[in-house]
């Protein structure tokens, strides 16, 4: 297998290279149609750390004083594709000083210079799509001032690229690089002098994309909230770029945007957060009402259950539950092994939460943070629901969902699930029950490990004979957000949780289990390492064909029914001043 990818992807390169020979000669556009609009949005404080020469990329913090950012040794490949995709440019923008444009502008001939010809790591048609996007959006601000023999080179550089995309785009992974693909070729398309044979190819490209990577309830096969954002953003992108352009908006796109809005409200939590799922954060600061904002799909009722996730909501508490099995395909490649897991926020504040992703803290954070054990759900001891290739990091077992129930009664929203991580390796089927209160200040919940069938119990009971019963140890775990205060209360048989907002939550459980207080690590986006913070432990050993735990999360009773939770709280700056 590892041979098969290996030739694939030495046969992409050469093909990525016989496309850019093949663009050198493509006619260098005259100039733009119109004057840009800057719609990707970057942070300022990015953009000041970026003028004082440090920069933040994949999880990298490397400083370029006076240099190029091309003439920084790239400390892997994630950190090589950000540069290579630029999206800094959106960063220096946003600050929009004479120091700001002066780097931008050094870096972008800078890199016309050197990889303009088609060498280098940024030659794919994601990264290149990517490029495009923001060289667009930001071309006021990277020409002005420029003199002519510059302005020409930019051109022809976009003109080359927009010609290589046009050939390679098909090479883009499904999902999100295709997207990114697509919508550069869009751009370039609609936006420069000379490119207008590529509208309606381009425009047929994104339809039918659409038809096949979103599906009748607007998700996609990742799972993950962050880049299904992502793509409603170049989506509506695409669609104002060819509405400027007094083109037809094609039906398929219009009706992928339609789907794609109420799914990803689904996927909010209260506090306007995604859900942090499948190698997804929380989405970029703003980003998620800006794409809603320009999606103009009205909101009407949120589907319970949307993308493999399941959504219960109560007062001013939402509980967003993966209740699915993970993806398949490539994106086996980046799932996580998270079935059943649940993140809760109340108001604007995270609560219980999942790790999140590990792909900006190196190899080791990115295959541990996929483990069932760094998500808020029951795991067998060092053994995940979802199992990992011996050789690779795709997902070779993938726990199904053997069942799901979801209702509403008098007490709340009930949601039943079970899952056959484990059937195999333990003969036990693990289920969990959730309810959440109408009035969202009580969350309950049973776990349970069964050995269902005779056959199931046989594989039980041999595997606890050879382990000599260490294999039925279990820890469920409730990974709490670096804000929440936790501490042992009662004397060790509750958990206090206190949130700056002021409200106080308990957590407290029945059933053979101990309870305790244990370090855990919040992986964010954007910060240089992992935050730490707690986590809620049970730890529980199944001895017989049956075992269940219970336990509640409730606010205490002199919890007002409604906070004003209105102090607004500094971003953090991952960078010294």
């Amino acid at each position: 297998m590892g041979g098969t990818i290996g030739t694939s992807k030495r046969l992409d390169r050469l093909a990525d290279r016989l496309a850019v020979l093949a663009a050198r000669g493509a006619r260098a556009a005259a100039g733009f149609v119109s004057q840009p609009e800057p719609r990707s949005i970057g942070l300022l404080t990015r953009g000041r750390q970026l003028v004082l020469g440090n920069v933040l990329l994949a999880g990298h913090l490397v400083e370029v004083p006076g240099g190029s950012i091309w003439d920084i040794e790239a400390p892997d490949a994630a950190f090589a594709a950000e540069a290579q995709g630029v999206g800094w440019l959106d960063d220096l923008a946003a600050l929009g000083t004479r120091e700001a444009k002066a780097r931008a502008q050094a870096w972008t001939w800078d890199w016309i210079t050197r990889f303009g010809g088609g060498k280098g790591p940024g030659w794919t048609p994601d990264l290149t799509g990517r490029r495009i996007i923001r060289w667009v959006h930001h071309a006021t601000f990277l020409l002005n001032g420029r003199d002519p023999s510059d302005s020409a080179a930019f051109y022809r550089s976009l003109s080359r690229q927009s010609t290589y995309l046009a050939r390679r785009w098909r090479s883009a992974a499904e999902g999100l690089p295709r997207f990114e693909a697509l919508t550069g070729l869009v751009y370039a398309a609609t936006s420069l002098i000379g490119m207008e044979a590529l509208t309606g190819p381009a425009a047929e490209a994104l339809a039918a994309a659409c038809a096949a990577d979103i599906d009748a309830e607007g998700g996609i096969l990742t799972r993950n909230p962050e880049e299904l954002l992502e793509i409603l953003t170049l989506l509506t992108w695409s669609a104002s770029a060819m509405s400027e352009a007094s083109l037809t908006v094609p039906s398929e796109v219009q009706a992928a945007i339609a789907r794609i809005a109420p799914a990803l409200r689904a996927l909010r939590h209260a506090n306007g957060e995604l859900a942090r799922f499948h190698g997804g954060g929380k989405g970029a600061e703003g980003r998620l009402d800006q794409a809603l904002a320009a999606a103009a799909v009205r909101s009407g009722a949120i589907p319970a259950i949307t993308m493999g996730y399941a959504r219960l909501h109560g007062g001013r508490t939402t509980v967003i539950v993966d209740a699915s099995s993970p993806p398949g395909g490539r994106a086996a490649e980046t799932g996580h092994a998270s079935t059943c897991a649940f993140e809760l926020t109340s108001g604007r504040r995270p609560v219980v939460v999942n790790c999140g992703s590990g792909l900006s803290f190196g190899p080791m954070w990115r295959l541990a943070a996929r483990a069932t054990e760094c998500h808020s759900v029951l795991a067998m001891d060092r053994v995940s629901s979802s199992r990992l290739y011996p050789t690779g990091e795709a997902l070779e077992h993938r726990a199904t969902v053997v069942a799901m129930r979801m209702t509403t009664g008098s007490e709340g929203t009930d949601l039943y699930l079970a899952h056959d991580g484990w059937l195999k390796t333990h003969g036990l089927t693990a289920s969990r029950s959730l309810t959440l209160s109408h009035d969202g200040r009580r969350l309950s919940g049973v776990e349970a490990l069964t050995a269902l069938k005779a056959e199931a119990r046989k594989r039980f009971e041999d595997v606890m004979t050879a382990t000599e019963m260490a294999a039925g140890r279990f820890a469920v775990r409730f990974h709490l957000h670096p804000d929440v205060d936790a501490a042992l209360d009662l004397g060790g048989a509750a958990v206090s949780l206190v949130l700056r907002s002021g409200e106080i939550w308990i957590f407290r459980h029945t059933g053979s289990a101990d309870l305790a207080l244990e370090p855990s690590a919040y992986l964010e986006k954007g910060q240089l390492h992992p935050r730490p913070s707690l986590q809620i432990v049970l730890r529980g050993e199944a001895r017989g064909f049956e075992t269940r735990i219970g336990w509640t999360l409730a606010k205490a009773k002199d919890t007002p029914l409604a906070i004003r939770d209105l102090e607004g709280e500094e971003p953090e700056d991952p960078l010294p001043d």
